[in-house]
């Protein structure tokens, strides 16, 4: 019992399992098949988003401008299939993808080159996406008769009993098990944010790790510009509007240290199902979406903490009082 409790990702999942118990109970059919199945589908971006984050929070920094990105690529993407509806679906989620890491790699530049701190760097585009998403929409929306049915169907397409968007989460999160854990760049990742002096005597070049973290950050939020507007058949301004907050409590949530070099993949997923079923749950048994704001905010706190006190373990002391490892006389 000890190890399980110990272990964040099995803790995690009972939680989660035991939160589906305990709504199934107000509201029946909560935890049948496919209502669990359709709570999957729609915490598919926020998993694609999260893992954005996590990738940029290994390396000790922070993307506050994902969900920024998704905006403004998704309206480009959304504008564009509607001036020319005979391009190729193709052709519009490679630009989608290219646009994104275009957006990253601004970020990353500005962090690499520019030695401007992380945070600050992407508040600044926060804006700056939300401004550019304005300026080239000129505020209108693009509407679901606007755009094609190619463009539209292929999320909603189901497949084996899941939705496509399912399908392109799960292939992400396989992706980026692979990516980090298994290459060297998920390994500089780890040790950019876990220990960046020993990085840098490894070899490490610790900038270049955190532009392409920033780039990769883009290139998934690029991916989901598309997934969100063609699951939901519009495209303004304001879509995704705080899911950055929400990217970075679903790591937290899973265990991922905000000071770096810390945390799984499994475990940013995980995290990014808690908050999707309490969405979903929460308005069904009948809370108030202000109470829904201050029960999410209660749980990302009490995640910060539980995750301060994980890393306080002894594990995770690197320099000891110099009198504690001298030999006695």
């Amino acid at each position: 019992m000890s190890k399980l409790l110990k272990n964040r990702e099995l803790l995690l999942a009972g939680i989660i399992a035991l939160m589906i118990a305990g709504f199934a109970t107000r509201a029946p059919g909560f935890a049948a098949p496919a209502n669990l199945a359709n709570i999957f589908n729609d915490t598919s971006i926020l998993i694609i988003l999260a893992l954005a984050q996590m990738t940029v929070i290994l390396t000790k920094s922070i993307d506050l401008s994902v969900a920024a990105n998704l905006a403004f690529t998704g309206m480009a993407v959304a504008m564009t299939n509607a001036a020319f509806p005979d391009l190729p679906l193709v052709v519009l989620i490679v630009m989608a993808l290219g646009i994104g890491v275009f957006l990253g790699a601004i970020n990353g530049f500005l962090v690499w080159i520019l030695q401007i701190p992380p945070i600050v760097v992407t508040l600044g585009t926060l804006t700056i996406y939300r401004g550019m998403a304005f300026v080239l929409s000129g505020g209108s929306w693009v509407n679901a008769h606007q755009m094609t049915p190619s463009f539209l169907n292929v999320p909603r397409f189901s497949l084996l009993g899941l939705p496509v968007l399912s399908w392109v989460a799960i292939a992400v999160v396989l992706a980026m098990i692979f990516l980090l854990t298994r290459t060297p760049f998920g390994r500089a990742a780890y040790a950019s944010g876990g220990n960046p002096v020993a990085a840098v005597y490894a070899g490490i070049d610790i900038g270049a790790t955190r532009f392409f973290a920033f780039v990769l950050s883009g290139a998934m939020a690029g991916l989901c510009s598309y997934l969100w507007v063609s699951r939901y058949a519009v495209a303004y301004v304001d879509i995704a509007n705080g899911f950055e907050l929400d990217s970075v409590a679903a790591c937290v949530i899973g265990g991922i240290s905000i000071a770096g070099g810390i945390g799984s993949v499994i475990g940013a997923v995980l995290g990014a199902l808690f908050l999707g079923v309490i969405k979903n749950a929460l308005p069904v048994i009948g809370i108030s979406p202000f109470a829904q704001m201050a029960i999410s905010g209660v749980v990302i706190v009490l995640a910060v903490v539980f995750n301060a006190r994980a890393e306080a373990r002894k594990g995770r002391i690197i320099l000891r009082n110099r009198q504690t490892t001298e030999v006695p006389a």
